[in-house]
């Protein structure tokens, strides 16, 4: 399983997503601080969620992290992370 499946799943699960786009743009990265030959350590998320209803930006962008902890030990670098509640989409 690549890392984006595994960010895939783990959102997926936790969230209940009604739009979720996992793009790996560390092709983009190469030779920046983080970048690794093979990739897989920048991505850029958009996820819709009705887990983000009530909350702040920064409340979102935390509980996207912290889904993800396992991932940024692991290796994964950077996120670019777009978040909405349904309505708002």
């Amino acid at each position: 399983m690549t890392r984006k499946d595994r960010i895939a799943a783990a959102l997926t699960e936790a969230l209940r997503p009604t739009r979720l786009d996992v793009v790996d743009e560390s092709d983009r990265h190469a030779g920046h601080a983080g970048a690794r030959p093979g990739g897989e350590t920048h991505y850029r998320l958009h996820i819709v969620s009705p887990a983000f209803v009530g909350k702040t930006r920064v409340e979102r962008h935390r509980m996207v992290n912290a889904l993800l902890a396992a991932e940024f030990a692991s290796g994964l670098h950077a996120l670019a992370i777009a978040v909405a509640a349904p309505d708002e989409a």
